[in-house]
């Protein structure tokens, strides 16, 4: 697979006006995505993505590198309109998601990039392996008011991991050269964040 996504998750990264204490955000995962891309036979890319995840931001309004995330995936909601392909992954071959039924990410340190946007390093645990991993994050856009009374903002975060890293080596060598699956995983998370009360 060349390129996969997680998106994971760095949420927490956000350009806020500075403010006396930190809320905390909890993703919504109907208006969210995690997505990821990964190259086939050298040729072309396949997408898929994690539907089914949770997560929630302490955003420091004060001192945004102060701020932490943490979110949760559960490998077998995998998605790559394929059912067999999907079977696949979910195979011991790939995520052998009865044995690691979690991929989780944890933030342990975020920095100010370029304008508006954020670097945001944690732990990702994946097919029972944990790495740091970047996230590049951009945003978040400004807060909204939804017709129920929560407060909502937007981010959206890219990275790239090498499926390796993580213990994923399953490959099958083409006749014309080069392999089935990438190595190489794009990640594209998409988060709406709802602001908590209380």
């Amino acid at each position: 697979m060349k390129k996969l996504f997680l998106v994971v998750f760095a949420i927490s990264a956000f350009a806020l006006p500075v403010s006396v204490e930190a809320a905390a955000w909890k993703i919504d995962p109907d208006h969210s995505n995690v997505q990821f891309q990964v190259t086939h036979m050298m040729i072309s890319d396949v997408r898929g993505n994690f539907p089914a995840f949770q997560g929630r931001v302490v955003l420091d309004e004060g001192d945004i590198t102060r701020s932490t995330v943490e979110v949760s995936i559960e490998a077998a909601s995998i998605d790559t309109r394929h059912a067999k392909r999907d079977a696949h992954l979910k195979s011991p071959d790939f995520f052998d998601v009865e044995k690691y039924p979690v991929i989780t990410f944890k933030s342990n340190k975020i920095t100010r990039g370029s304008a508006g946007t954020f670097e945001v390093v944690g732990a990702l645990t994946l097919h029972g392996v944990t790495r740091d991993v970047e996230l590049m994050v951009s945003g978040p856009s400004q807060s909204m008011k939804d017709p129920w009374g929560n407060i909502r903002k937007g981010v959206r975060a890219t990275t790239q991991v090498n499926r390796k890293d993580f213990d994923l080596t399953w490959n099958k060598a083409l006749e014309t050269g080069g392999v089935l699956v990438g190595e190489s995983i794009d990640i594209v998370i998409e988060l709406e964040l709802i602001q908590q009360k209380g």
